[in-house]
């Protein structure tokens, strides 16, 4: 019986002991579980304001001191050189997008204004000469400064004049036969009178018969003396030059105008001025004259509008900043896009912006733009952005800091990713180029954009910019026709959608486009789009790569062509065989 209840005893000892075994495995591994799932959950902790800090632990951030905050794992696909904000950063650094295109002030208001600076000068139809009215010494001046007031008839300087001696002496001698040889005292009395000596002085030599030696010259004009020519003892002849007098009751105002602002502006366009002098006050004028020739080294030249200064506050030298009311075409005004000039980055010669390229997450990437027309506040955007897209305007250089921490493509770091635009050399994205064989359909809709090209080649080397517009027209509403959906392969999707965007902004601001040469520098960047979808995708004809090494500001330009022989469509007649054919793209 005893045996019995021993074996009872030593049963339960066992399985008590099998049961707390596998409860204590099973609650150690749940934690062990629960511990991974941390794990997985919060590998890693970053900063706020600083998302390029990663650390293994929490703790504080090594630039700010803030908390570390936990680095969830990033699901989102991004480029090369894309990169994502955390929402405390974006709030923190008041980042603020707006998209383009949408209704706000920038798009309505500046579209029809170009902004010109200049300077006020005098009115050289109100200016004039005083001249020395016979030969001889300076021997006092009564105007010695420039500014001064001269009035009409004032005494301004006295002359020793041999010439003048010599004349009194015969004078003198001619009134002894005055009434024997009357006609001689009248020739010689009138030289004293075409030397602009007074009636009174001539009375006054008949009268006394003394030779004067010193004669006075008086005022011909009133105004302000702006130059003054000679000094005290110079010798003068008849006809010198004395003073610059300029009347100030009406001034000029010259404003620079650039080349590629030309079209916009004509004699009648109404301008509104701004003066440093008084920023409250706007004065409203027309255009009145524009000169024909331009200067070669700023490739500027002047727009003048005249100014009433009845009350002489606009004195000669003053700076000015005016907007010109421009004459264009509701079309092309309606295209016009401005963007803040708080969403621009300069570096040089290029101006960049940051786009968000994902609706729903805060997702940046830089973009090279060419910008336009300027306004106090916006910029218009003649290339690199599009109606819809969405870019930051304020917070900008918080963002591009990001991007350069990240070693991303950003202001001061532009080697990241060759992109192809319009100012710069063939890349060796055009150079290494994989052939994609494509659907038939996709090619034969792309056979049409080739030909609208070589048209617009061929529009090009005749300098015509009317056909050039039209055809840039055509090949947006062809470009339009073609079926991405025919795209299969993911390689072509690639190489597609980025040069299919590009072509159309080209294409929208080619059309509108009334300059020649604004134009071209426009088909250079097309050009070499057309090349990377050529090499890619091939033709159904052998085609020819040709360049011009003087092209683009003498950095050379490509173009497509159907023959071996040069017509170069950067230069027309002026360099029509500038050029060589560098590489042949068969069908």
């Amino acid at each position: 019986m005893k045996t019995k209840q021993i074996l009872f005893l030593i049963v339960i000892l066992i399985t008590g002991i099998l049961i707390g075994k596998f409860a204590f495995s099973g609650s150690n591994s749940v934690k062990e579980q629960n511990a991974h799932q941390g794990e997985t959950a919060i590998e890693h902790w970053t900063c706020s304001m600083h998302p390029q800090i990663d650390m293994p632990q929490p703790g504080k951030c090594p630039i700010c001191g803030m908390d570390l905050i936990p680095k969830t794992k990033n699901d989102e696909s991004l480029s090369a050189n894309s990169f994502k904000m955390t929402k405390n950063a974006m709030a923190l650094a008041n980042i603020q997008t707006q998209i383009i295109g949408s209704k706000n002030k920038f798009d309505n208001s500046h579209e029809n204004n170009l902004k010109l600076s200049g300077t006020i000068r005098e009115n050289d139809k109100k200016s004039a000469i005083q001249t020395a009215h016979f030969g001889g010494r300076i021997e006092k001046l009564y105007y010695k400064s420039e500014g001064e007031f001269v009035k009409k008839g004032s005494l301004i300087a006295s002359l020793y004049s041999p010439e003048l001696v010599t004349a009194q002496n015969e004078f003198i001698q001619a009134l002894d036969i005055k009434n024997e040889q009357p006609e001689l005292y009248k020739a010689v009395r009138n030289k004293l009178k075409n030397w602009k000596i007074s009636e009174k002085q001539i009375q006054q030599i008949e009268n006394n018969k003394k030779v004067i030696t010193n004669f006075n010259l008086y005022a011909n004009v009133s105004g302000y003396i702006t130059k003054i020519m000679v000094e005290e003892g110079n010798h003068v002849k008849e006809g010198t030059a004395l003073f610059k007098v300029s009347d100030l009751s009406t001034v000029w105002a010259d404003l620079d105008v650039y080349e590629k602002d030309l079209p916009n502006i004509k004699k009648g366009t109404n301008v509104t001025i701004k003066l440093n002098a008084f920023p409250d006050k706007i004065i409203k004028a027309k255009i009145d004259f524009i000169d024909p020739l331009l200067n070669p080294k700023t490739r500027t030249t002047t727009a003048r509008a005249t100014l009433r200064n009845t009350k002489k506050q606009l004195k000669p030298g003053m700076i000015l900043i005016a907007e010109a009311k421009i004459s264009q075409g509701k079309n092309k005004a309606k295209k016009a896009t401005f963007i803040p000039k708080t969403a621009v980055l300069w570096t040089g010669k290029r101006s960049v912006v940051y786009v968000k390229t994902k609706k729903n997450a805060s997702i940046f990437e830089l973009r090279e733009v060419q910008l336009g027309q300027e306004s106090d506040e916006a910029y218009q955007v003649i290339f690199g952005l599009n109606p819809g897209d969405e870019i930051v305007v304020n917070g900008t250089f918080t963002v591009d800091a990001t991007a350069q921490l990240l070693g991303k493509r950003s202001m001061m770091n532009n080697e990241s990713e060759k992109l192809i635009v319009n100012n710069e050399d063939k890349s060796e994205k055009i150079k290494n180029i994989e052939r994609i064989d494509v659907n038939k359909k996709f090619k034969k809709q792309l056979t049409y954009i080739f030909n609208d090209y070589l048209t617009l080649k061929d529009a090009f080397v005749a300098s015509d910019v009317k056909k050039a517009s039209s055809v840039a027209e055509k090949m947006l509403q062809d470009l339009e026709k073609v079926q991405m959906s025919l795209l299969k392969k993911p390689k072509a999707h690639e190489i597609w959608m980025p040069a299919n965007k590009k072509i159309k902004s080209i294409l929208e601001t080619m059309q509108n486009e009334t300059d020649i040469e604004a134009q071209r520098k426009l088909f250079i960047s097309l050009s070499n789009e057309m090349i990377v979808l050529a090499k890619t995708f091939g033709t159904d004809k052998t085609i020819y790569i040709a360049h011009c090494p003087m092209a683009n500001s003498n950095q050379g330009a490509d173009w497509l062509s159907l023959e071996k022989e040069i017509k170069n469509p950067y230069f027309g007649d002026k360099m029509l065989t500038c050029g060589s054919v560098e590489e042949t793209i068969k069908e």
